[in-house]
């Protein structure tokens, strides 16, 4: 009777397991969907607070965490009214409990966007400070995964953006980029929930090179 009860247990907590994560999965996949398709401020805060609310109730799952932080960094940089410190402050909390439960390439990535939207307030003054950040977090992020495309294609954007006279400008962007969009083409994310961003970014970005 006891082996019975026990097997009943085991077999009910295996169900209730699988269905939890199938409602994680459908719950991420539906918000990432919503993120790729974000447009407005609006749209970018809800998906947020949306990605918080799943980490909030899956606490050992970094990705989450990392969505939720990705949407602020992205409504930091497209929000022309919004206070990017303030955007920058909220990502990085969100950021920090992700790399919390896991550090990787991809959270290294984020902290690069984070400081850039940092350093975008007053660039001449900020970038000794937050410049040197964003570059760091990517000399983390080639460290943790070298075959990882955007971390080029973020490296393309910061040389494409950074006068000819500082050692930047298209020239110096388009092998870069080159390297970027030739990694995506072998780029396997490790699982449908993982970061899938930034193709066609790059390869328009490698187009105004030429």
């Amino acid at each position: 009777m006891k082996q019975l009860l026990f097997v009943t247990l085991v077999t009910f907590s295996s169900l209730f397991s699988i269905a939890q994560s199938e409602k994680y999965v459908g719950a991420m996949k539906a918000n990432i969907d919503k993120l790729y398709a974000a447009q407005t401020p609006e749209e970018y805060k809800a998906v947020a607070a949306a990605f918080e609310r799943i980490a909030d109730a899956e606490k050992n799952q970094w990705l989450p965490y990392y969505y939720a932080s990705l949407a602020h960094v992205w409504r930091g940089f497209r929000d022309q009214s919004a206070n990017k410190d303030e955007v920058a402050a909220k990502a990085s909390s969100l950021l920090t409990k992700a790399e919390a439960l896991e550090t990787n390439a991809e959270t290294a990535i984020v902290k690069n966007m984070i400081a850039t939207i940092q350093m975008l307030v007053d660039p001449m003054t900020r970038f000794q400070t937050y410049g040197m950040e964003a570059n760091k977090a990517l000399v983390t992020a080639k460290k943790l995964d070298p075959e990882n495309p955007r971390i080029y294609y973020l490296e393309g954007q910061s040389l494409m953006g950074t006068p000819a006279q500082f050692g930047g400008g298209k020239d110096k962007a388009k092998p870069v980029f080159q390297k970027s969009v030739q990694l995506y083409e072998t780029f396997k994310p490790a699982s449908e929930l993982h970061p899938s961003w930034g193709k066609k970014n790059a390869e328009k970005l490698l187009e105004q090179c030429n």
